[in-house]
């Protein structure tokens, strides 16, 4: 007689981990409490409300799986980091279902939104939101701007994703080991550190250019997370200043930069580091080439009639789209059809691996061109021998085939995606700009979903929730866990 399959998890152990961490989420409630009692906007009780149940159920979950104390395999670890990315989504919903703001789609929408840094909503009228559903909404852009940033830097290359083994111990200076150790747990703290002392810095430029604390902060989290939400409609184009918008340019770039970097910075006192890395280099030019590009286009389009704000409003919004953070001046999707294509197609490039951005990743990017004109140097002298490399360092096959594997399932994602959005109603155009918005962890798309997506189909917006999921834990984390073979011992 054969036996039954064994669940190949351990599945109280995660329910126990699960618990603490809800815990320590619950607290996250406080601060918005706080501001609610300060500003008197009569949330408090709403923000009462989910910290008592977010703890609830942690304590639940910790206390009756107590003694379940086994260390986690790596296949684990793409459960967990899923699933728990989902309960955070829903858990953040709270305040927005136990308030007379959304029904339960869009608040957990909104909240996915916010956690996976997208900066999609589905609000309109932020100016006349209560002060702590605002800040709420701005602090879970940072909570999961730096949630991801650890995930990016300390867990993801152990888990062999998509070619992020190329930030293990030769590039970082991280994560040496093959398992969750003490010593991820030191970088996550000197990761944390840098995150808000970098916040801090930009929220007290802000405050300094004429931004009001409330703003300065709530605009800080969401830039260095390169979330994109705004406590305003207009988002930077609420204040038009030319200062406010350089400094989160230097800000969003800051954010799009791989953290690894800024801990090498930070831990050798060496800002040459930098310079010396090939994909910040290249993450730098592409903005200049870019900014140059779009503003020259705004200007003899005669978008702007005056060149320095054609430039102005170019770079601000390359940057925005370059590093996913979603924050806007003007409307792109208005501009010349060629400047909104242009943009997309950085928002698809993104940042640098380990940072705050979404999209593809500058270095995957890199190593599919390296890999191709080395295919192109092959047919040219078929019996030179050839390595792809980055910088000085050589990289495997293994992690070029990644990264092809990689490239190949975002695309198809994309494209299924959009076929889903539009068999939810939506036009072509507007089905590719939900899905370039949320797999790209964009913001602002295209056709109807160019301001918001509160007017789309509920299907759609469920379809969006699972592109933002899978473009922010980059797609490998939560496609594996689709394969029947996954779950089988």
């Amino acid at each position: 007689m054969s036996t039954p399959p064994r669940f190949p998890f351990h599945g109280r152990a995660i329910a126990r981990l699960f618990g603490f961490l809800l815990m320590l989420y619950s607290i996250s409630f406080l601060p918005s409490l706080a501001v609610s009692l300060v500003y008197a906007d009569g949330q408090a009780g709403i923000f009462a409300m989910s910290f008592a149940v977010t703890l609830a159920v942690g304590l639940l979950l910790w206390i009756v799986n107590y003694r379940q104390r086994h260390e986690l395999s790596a296949r684990e670890g793409f459960l967990v980091v899923a699933l728990f990315w989902a309960l955070l989504g829903g858990m953040g919903a709270l305040p927005f279902i136990f308030g007379p703001h959304l029904d339960v789609t869009d608040a957990i929408f909104e909240s996915v939104s916010g956690f996976t840094t997208a900066g999609v909503t589905v609000i309109v009228g932020l100016d006349q939101l209560p002060a702590s559903i605002l800040y709420h909404r701005q602090q879970i852009n940072w909570l999961g701007g730096m949630g991801f940033v650890v995930l990016a830097v300390a867990i993801l290359p152990l888990l062999g994703v998509g070619g992020m083994q190329l930030y293990r111990a030769e590039i970082s200076g991280v994560a040496k080991e093959e398992k969750l150790t003490p010593r991820i747990a030191e970088t996550a703290r000197a990761l944390w550190l840098i995150y808000v002392a970098l916040t801090a810095a930009c929220a007290l430029a802000f405050w300094l250019a004429g931004m009001s604390a409330f703003d300065a902060v709530g605009h800080a989290y969401a830039t260095l997370a390169t979330g994109g939400f705004s406590t305003h409609d207009a988002s930077f184009g609420h204040w038009d200043s030319p200062l406010i918008e350089a400094i989160a340019i230097v800000f969003m770039l800051a954010g799009g930069i791989n953290f690894a970097i800024h801990f090498l910075v930070w831990r050798r006192r060496d800002a040459l580091a930098y310079a010396r890395d090939p994909e910040v280099r290249a993450f730098l030019l592409i903005f200049l080439g870019a900014a140059l590009f779009i503003g020259l286009s705004l200007y003899l389009t005669g978008v702007y009639a005056d060149a320095t704000q054609a430039m102005r409003h170019g770079a601000f919004q390359v940057a925005s789209i370059l590093t996913n953070t979603g924050f806007g001046t003007a409307t792109f999707a208005e501009w010349p059809l060629h400047i909104p294509l242009a943009l997309v197609a950085l928002s698809y490039v993104g940042g640098c691996a380990g940072s705050t951005a979404g999209g593809m990743k500058v270095l995957r990017i890199m190593l599919l061109a390296k890999s191709g004109l080395t295919q192109l140097f092959k047919l040219a002298h078929p019996r030179a021998v050839t390595v792809v490399k980055l910088g000085r360092r050589p990289v495997s096959d293994e992690i070029i085939q990644a990264v092809w594997g990689f490239y190949v399932l975002y695309l198809v994602t994309a494209l299924l995606l959009t076929l889903g959005m539009m068999a939810t109603g939506l036009d072509l155009v507007s089905a590719f700009g939900a899905v370039t918005a949320t797999l790209n962890t964009l913001g602002p798309g295209l056709g109807e979903v160019a301001g918001n997506f509160a007017s789309i189909d509920p299907a759609a917006k469920w379809l969006g929730i699972f592109a933002m999921l899978v473009g922010r834990l980059e797609v490998f984390t939560i496609l594996v866990l689709l394969l029947p073979t996954y779950w089988r011992d």
